[in-house]
């Protein structure tokens, strides 16, 4: 089973997945990647999501290649390539910037592939962020979640995984940023300070250079005052790295609303969930 996007995968998947990483956090788990060899393409520049792949294997009893993305970019047809890595390789994970790269792997693959991320989307980073926010809200399903920021990887694959799992998603920038028409999951508005009532979990993404602007800023920054205007118990959850004083406050960062640098220890277990899950399937 490929992992490239979260459209793909049923509630109920999600949902499997969500209790074989709650098992692997809870208890330190056998060998089972032992034989088992992935071939990774990261960047240098990559730190949590390729850290956690890495020590996954590892702690897992497997072991992996690591090339650099750039190593995808050649005349050779994927298809090709994908074919000799059946021989040596039981899995592939890619932090790639095109998406197409990967879905033209996974076509001719016998291997899993999986997304790691790529400029359209992020799956196993929003898989373990709603997963983290599950184990601190058992209602996690009936909360608002509201975005806040331009279309981007992150803001997709939160809409995404928003359809799948019936979330109530809130999208909030300047007018023409919609990712999408309404729906049921999705409302798209330009108000930030109108939304914050009805939310429950902030979300946000590093920004473009052209919404670093004093406008932008005034209007849509998330600050320790806007966070007080939130539900009981909202939680602040930027996707690093984050900046302050960009689309996060410095204060804001250091309060109790912040998630915290532990929310994402489950990146770890996440992703060997996935790796797991992808080979079994």
């Amino acid at each position: 089973m490929h992992l490239l996007d979260l459209e793909s995968l049923s509630s109920q998947q999600i949902i499997e997945l969500f209790q074989l990483a709650r098992h692997l956090s809870s208890e330190k788990p056998p060998q089972l990647l032992k034989d088992k060899t992935f071939v990774l393409f990261f960047p240098e520049s990559s730190l949590r999501t390729r850290i956690t792949f890495e020590k996954g294997i590892q702690d897992l009893g497997g072991k992996y290649m690591m090339f650099p993305p750039e190593t995808l970019d050649k005349r050779e047809q994927s298809s090709d390539v994908i074919h000799y890595l059946e021989n040596w390789a039981d899995g592939v994970v890619a932090r790639h910037s095109s998406f197409t790269k990967l879905v033209e792997m996974s076509v001719h693959s016998s291997i899993p592939i999986i997304n790691a991320m790529t400029a359209r989307n992020h799956p196993c980073e929003i898989l373990s962020d709603l997963f983290s926010i599950s184990q601190i809200r058992e209602n996690y399903r009936e909360l608002a979640y509201t975005f806040v920021g331009p279309a981007s990887n992150i803001s997709r694959t939160w809409f995404e995984i928003a359809k799948v799992m019936n979330l109530t998603f809130n999208h909030v920038c300047t007018a023409g940023n919609a990712l999408g028409p309404d729906t049921d999951n999705y409302k798209y508005i330009t108000s930030l300070d109108d939304i914050l009532p009805e939310s429950d979990i902030i979300l946000t993404d590093s920004l473009p250079k052209e919404f670093k602007t004093a406008e932008y800023l005034k209007l849509y920054q998330i600050t320790l005052e806007r966070m007080k205007r939130t539900r009981p118990g909202a939680l602040l959850n930027p996707c690093p790295p984050f900046y302050r004083n960009e689309e996060v406050s410095a204060d804001v960062i250091d309060s109790p609303y912040f998630a915290g640098f532990q929310f994402k220890k489950n990146l770890l277990y996440m992703h060997q969930a996935v790796l797991l899950y992808c080979l079994s399937n």
